[in-house]
């Protein structure tokens, strides 16, 4: 949490005193480990057809990520007959993938000034982000909230008064759609990739690392722009697939009552926790197992909500605030930007920041595990989801916190020694 800000003095020739020296070294890594190197390049490359493997393997295998490795070693299956076999992308679904992202970009665009029009007084949901390296604060207009209301009332509306579309169009395209999610996602990602080298939002809020395949994958600005107002990661980080999420929930659901006149009680808690699977193997959990897989859920949803409202609270208030009925403890600490600011933090230690460095992160990987076991001990592939949250939040945990430290230099280790653990209290 950020309190005072001041420049350091400048030399009699009018130059800040040791600039060069002084310029802020934090942000994204300069130097990319070999780790870092093969995700991004395995990922960008194999991703997509990851994700097209599983869904292929619960179309045509029963959810067995086994048997179509077995059929290609054996030669009972090529690769070319099991892509055949797949629906493929169509100009249908890329109409509806249009439709849908321009639609959210609609509400974002235009809701805050509809709202400032029609609602006398409303002064929006402005909020402001976190320092840039370049010593920057930009604002954003906050109104997901609003914007998904918006977007489920029409859905609603649609599956029991307009008819407009089927409410099970998300899952009768889901391939063509995926197809359509990473042609938008390839592409812009290319244009942000060109955009910063051509005409950057803010020349100094940009890092390359000399690796080309981490530029492109990670981002080379930290915020990019368009105008004032249309912010590249707070859109397409929050818009299209955030609020699309528990639209596929409804679709797979619609799906599964479609398919047997009924809803299990594995989809109810996908649908309240998250999940995408079941439709073609519907599993009816026992009660325990349902209540079980419902409190870990709930819990994990708990944790990493509350931890980081404890967080938000903490700086919206400048620390004149309780949590956990006590006034909260934090290491104040210092950093530069590379326009020369010397800035002061505060590093809270109280409440579930006082437990560990991330448990925003450890209350996520609860929900993530929770999404899992709705799916039942019959399958593997759910699991994956499990496996691929721990690795990513896991090594966000390292990255963020080499960050940290190359930002807070000493101030750091001061933290770390007060809050030694990372995800788990006396394990990591």
């Amino acid at each position: 949490m950020e309190t005072t800000r001041r420049r350091p003095q400048q030399s009699p020739s009018g130059k800040r005193s040791e600039q060069k020296e002084q310029r802020a070294q934090w942000g994204r890594a300069w130097e990319v480990d070999w780790f870092s190197l093969i995700s991004v390049i395995g990922l960008l490359c194999f991703a997509p057809f990851i994700v097209f493997y599983f869904v292929m393997a619960c179309d045509q295998y029963q959810c067995s990520i086994s048997q179509p490795v077995l059929e290609l070693y054996q030669g009972e299956a090529t690769l070319l007959s099991i892509w055949a076999r797949a629906p493929s992308f169509s100009w249908s679904a890329a109409k509806i993938y249009g439709v849908w992202v321009s639609f959210q970009v609609f509400l974002y665009m235009c809701f805050s000034d509809i709202t400032h029009k029609f609602i006398p007084g409303y002064v929006g949901g402005v909020q402001e982000g976190a320092r840039t390296p370049a010593g920057l604060i930009n604002k954003y207009e906050i109104n997901g909230l609003q914007c998904w209301l918006i977007t489920h009332a029409l859905w609603f509306a649609n599956a029991h008064y307009f008819h407009w579309f089927s409410p099970t169009i998300i899952f009768d395209n889901w391939i063509p759609l995926l197809w359509c999610a990473n042609i938008l996602g390839y592409t812009v990602s290319t244009f942000a990739f060109i955009k910063a080298y051509l005409f950057p939002t803010n020349a100094e809020d940009c890092k390359f690392t000399g690796n080309v395949f981490y530029n492109y994958m990670m981002g080379i600005e930290f915020n990019p722009r368009i105008g004032k107002w249309f912010d590249f990661k707070l859109f397409f980080n929050g818009r299209p697939g955030i609020i699309a999420w528990t639209l596929i929930n409804l679709s797979y659901m619609a799906k599964q009552q479609q398919l047997y006149g009924y809803i299990t009680n594995s989809m109810i808690l996908v649908n309240v926790l998250q999940g995408l699977y079941l439709v073609y193997h519907p599993v009816q959990l026992s009660d325990a197992h349902a209540l079980a897989v419902l409190l870990l859920g709930l819990v994990g949803y708990y944790i990493f909500r509350a931890t980081n409202h404890q967080k938000d609270l903490f700086r919206r208030t400048g620390g004149s605030c309780s949590i956990w009925g006590r006034k909260p403890t934090c290491i104040e600490c210092t950093y530069r930007s590379a326009n020369g600011g010397v800035h002061h933090s505060k590093l809270l230690t109280s409440g579930f920041w006082g437990v560990a460095r991330h448990f925003n992160y450890t209350g996520d990987l609860m929900g993530s595990l929770a999404y899992c076991a709705s799916c039942g001990f019959g399958h593997i592939l759910p699991y994956f989801y499990i496996v691929y949250m721990t690795i990513l939040l896991v090594h966000r945990c390292v990255r963020d916190e080499h960050r940290c430290s190359s930002k807070y230099g000493k101030d750091w280790k001061r933290y770390t020694d007060v809050v030694p653990y990372r995800l788990i209290p006396g394990v990591f």
